[in-house]
């Protein structure tokens, strides 16, 4: 039997200021591990800001002050037995644009890994827009074990990929940790135009089923967030949610022990193997005749 892995789904303001988000991921991370969480999860750029919102020209981060803030964080989860999942930004060389990132830190404090976002928004080219901007696309998927669980890691606007969740699927992943940034938005959008509101928690629902996943989707608290953050079963039901506009901590725990319902699983594997349908076929003439009745 696998022991049971308890989530902390940390989501807080994250603002122009390195200093401030590094003292309240240190202050969530005291929260998560009072909790009895083995792992905390926070928000698309929570350390470095979002660049188009927080960070006006990501190329003038201070790239001093985010490496020693990463460094302080690194400690923290080593002093507090803890896995962190950091949402920032990764420096390149030159003039090569960041990747928007996910860092792995292990309990030991040590940075295991990194998940760079994929599918950054807008378009790209001499009309680049929105992330395409500010970022540099990653090229790989990232996979982790933590406490006997196979973990992947996605960030944002990948939720509009499920190609993204069939290929860890297929990576044997059971938990998704999802980072997101719906937040600092305008009032008429957040009251007339929110349609993420919706749209996000039942995506994820939808991934969260197909695949038999457990899923921790993060969202910025800042002010005006589109929605609050929430962990999904496998079996598609949302387990907890936070509300908006306030930093807080979720506590879900994966249980691989649970007897949930899996609906596709009898046919799941020969899907993805694209043998698209489930017991056999038979060669019959009214069953090729199409227009028949």
């Amino acid at each position: 039997m696998k022991p049971i892995l308890r989530v902390a789904t940390c989501q807080f303001s994250v603002e122009p200021d390195i200093a401030h988000n590094l003292a309240e991921i240190q202050r969530l991370l005291a929260e998560t591990a009072a909790g009895g969480a083995r792992v905390a999860h926070f928000p698309e750029t929570a350390l470095s800001g979002y660049a188009g919102y927080e960070v006006a020209d990501v190329r003038q981060l201070d790239w001093n002050a985010l490496h020693d803030a990463t460094a302080a964080i690194c400690q923290t989860a080593r002093e507090l037995n803890l896995w962190v999942l950091l949402g920032s930004t990764h420096r390149l060389s030159g003039e090569h644009l960041p990747h928007n990132s996910v860092y792995v830190i292990s309990d030991r404090g040590e940075v295991v890994d990194r998940y760079d976002k994929r599918f950054c928004t807008g378009t790209f080219g001499e009309q680049s827009s929105l992330d395409h901007v500010s970022y540099t696309p990653g090229d790989h998927p990232t996979v982790v074990e933590i406490d006997g669980y196979r973990c992947g890691i996605a960030i944002c606007y990948e939720y509009r990929f499920p190609e993204i969740y069939r290929d860890l699927k297929r990576r044997g992943v059971e938990a998704v940790f999802q980072s997101f940034h719906n937040a600092r938005r305008d009032y008429r959008t957040y009251h007339y135009r929110n349609l993420w509101r919706e749209l996000v928690p039942a995506t994820m629902i939808g991934h969260a089923a197909a695949n038999f996943l457990w899923i921790s989707a993060v969202n910025s608290s800042t002010k005006y967030s589109l929605w609050g953050s929430f962990f999904v079963r496998p079996d598609g039901r949302i387990t907890g949610k936070l509300p908006v506009h306030k930093a807080d901590v979720l506590l879900s725990d994966i249980d691989a022990n649970l007897e949930l319902w899996d609906a596709a699983a009898p046919w799941r594997d020969r899907a993805m193997n694209g043998q698209l349908h489930s017991g056999e076929l038979v060669s019959d003439p009214k069953s090729e005749d199409r227009r028949s009745h």
